[in-house]
């Protein structure tokens, strides 16, 4: 049995019982990231990420150990969609802490007063700084123990997420050929999955975002993979996410009554900036990014 890192105390009780599924597969059947990598075309550094829950293995992934070691898959996937359902919810609160951090920003930027008479700036009451300064410590205290939590479970993936919901597009060109780790590239990766090709985990950020109602849509990006798609979060039955790059589209469903979370099909776009994902709601509510 591989001596492996203690699983942080910081993840989810479904992931955590999602990864010890994983190395317990992975123990009985002898492997080891290294014969995982020869395997299942995911890399060496990957599979130590997935095996000491730093990262969530894509259900490609988790597919292609199932293979490797000879065992059915079902109850790998059965295991990873309660998982990954954790997972995202995870994502979500981590951008809240970035939304809180941005605040406390732009406050710390805001000048404590008018300039003194000696043309010196600064404020001119007593304890004013002082007074400041204290209620900064206390808020970045806060937000330290929020984000601390996250930086244990390893989680390196910068996805920041906002009602106005963008990040600067990433500059790249469509790959010619599958990256590392990936399963696809470019014009290969359209009408694919993104997580059975690999492509999401920590090679994917949120690249727009929009609230519809309570549902979160969203823009996911791998500029690894040159591929957007549409997901959307914290949905119902019957709401629906359509991804749409110039006159090509894609459209994902929520079925199950158990299910949160639906993502479209991926879509090659060397820039997610000319990607729209759209919410339908079933109570008629409609909205998209951007």
């Amino acid at each position: 049995m591989a001596r492996r890192n203690e699983l942080s105390d910081e993840l989810d009780p479904q992931v955590r019982e999602f990864v010890e599924l994983l190395r317990g597969v992975v123990d009985r059947a002898g492997l080891n990231p290294r014969t995982l990598a020869d395997r299942t075309g995911y890399g060496r550094a990957s599979w130590e990420r997935y095996l000491d829950g730093r990262q969530l293995a894509p259900k490609g992934a988790v597919v292609a150990l199932a293979e490797a070691a000879g065992t059915p898959a079902d109850r790998l996937t059965a295991a990873w969609e309660p998982a990954e359902r954790a997972w995202s919810r995870a994502e979500l609160r981590n951008a809240g802490t970035r939304d809180a951090l941005r605040i406390v920003g732009v406050k710390r930027g805001e000048p404590d007063g008018p300039s003194r008479p000696d043309g010196s700036g600064g404020s001119p009451r007593p304890g004013g700084s002082r007074r400041w300064g204290l209620f900064v410590a206390g808020v970045m205290g806060v937000v330290i123990v929020v984000v601390g939590g996250f930086l244990l479970t390893g989680d390196g993936d910068p996805r920041p997420v906002s009602d106005s919901g963008r990040t600067p597009s990433p500059s790249a060109s469509s790959p010619t050929a599958p990256p590392s780790g990936a399963l696809c590239g470019g014009a290969a990766c359209t009408g694919r999955d993104a997580e059975e090709m690999g492509c999401s985990g920590g090679l994917v950020v949120t690249a727009r975002s929009a609230t519809v109602g309570t549902v979160l849509v969203e823009v996911r990006y791998s500029r690894t993979c040159g591929a957007a798609w549409g997901r959307i979060v914290r949905a119902a039955p019957g709401d629906s996410v359509r991804v749409t790059v110039g006159k090509t589209r894609h459209t994902a469903r929520v079925t199950a009554a158990d299910d949160t979370i639906a993502y479209t099909p991926m879509i090659a776009v060397p820039d997610p900036a000319r990607a729209t994902a759209c919410a339908s709601l079933a109570s008629g509510e409609t909205g998209c990014t951007g």
